[in-house]
């Protein structure tokens, strides 16, 4: 098929399917006219890429996850497991100072509210 189809059947776009190929997470062949081939197998490949990305994993951690892709294995599978552990640490962290940044943006919430709350008093007194 070619990248339009492969595009309408996985929703995503053909700029984007040309980035995964030069960030080596797709492999195409190529006509003698130079046009990008791929074959049904590409179909699941892309949206296991897009569940990867959605999940917040970079295109660079998703490469270091193409051999077990590519070629499963028992080992690879490992490598893959240990890979989405580190890039769920990653995440968590990435909460977690979230969380913290919302907790000091809510007291100084509640810091100009009761400052709002004194000046209308001086002003009512």
């Amino acid at each position: 098929m070619r990248i339009g189809e492969l595009s309408a059947r996985t929703g995503a776009s053909r700029r984007s399917l040309r980035y995964y190929e030069e960030q080596g997470l797709l492999v195409s062949s190529r006509s003698p006219s130079g046009q990008r081939h791929y074959e049904d197998e590409h179909v699941q490949r892309v949206r296991l890429v897009q569940a990867f990305l959605a999940a917040g994993m970079s295109t660079g951690t998703i490469a270091e996850m193409v051999p077990c892709m590519t070629e499963p294995s028992e080992d690879r599978a490992r490598q893959a497991l240990e890979i989405m552990g580190r890039e769920r640490a990653r995440l968590s962290e990435a909460i977690d100072g979230l969380a913290a940044a919302r907790a000091a943006l809510d007291h100084l919430i509640e810091d100009n509210h009761a400052y709002l709350t004194r000046s209308a008093d001086d002003c009512r007194g």
